[in-house]
């Protein structure tokens, strides 16, 4: 079974930095598109950054020159590194994948979140 796992979350004060990585596991023949979503208490979950296979990214504008999302896909594993943090960057962080089990049945999957905390 194909599943997803976040870590690197945690406590850091507004201006710090943190490291999310999300490895994929199971039976994978291929991975497409990778990124990371997240939700704030009381918010709707929303897009932060994603990465395709060939190294192309888009990032929500509330991120942009300050998180950058890369990937290693001989370890099938995305990553985003969060810096000059702000409390308002604090949320559950998801990662999603689009996955192929098989040629040609590609699926969305999503990890199951880890949590970044912002202190002013």
């Amino acid at each position: 079974q194909v599943q997803l796992v976040e870590s690197g979350g945690g406590l850091v004060q507004a201006g710090g930095s943190l490291r999310l990585s999300c490895a994929a596991s199971g039976s994978i023949f291929s991975i497409s598109t990778m990124g990371w979503y997240r939700q704030a208490p009381g918010k709707q979950r929303e897009l932060v950054a994603r990465i395709t296979t060939e190294g192309s990214t888009n990032y929500a504008d509330s991120v942009k020159g300050r998180f950058t999302i890369s990937r290693d896909n001989a370890k099938n594993t995305v990553y985003l590194q969060m810096n000059s943090l702000k409390p308002e960057d604090a949320a559950v962080y998801y990662c999603h994948a689009i996955f192929a089990d098989v040629p040609g049945r590609s699926r969305s999957y999503w990890g199951q979140g880890t949590q970044v905390t912002v202190s002013s």
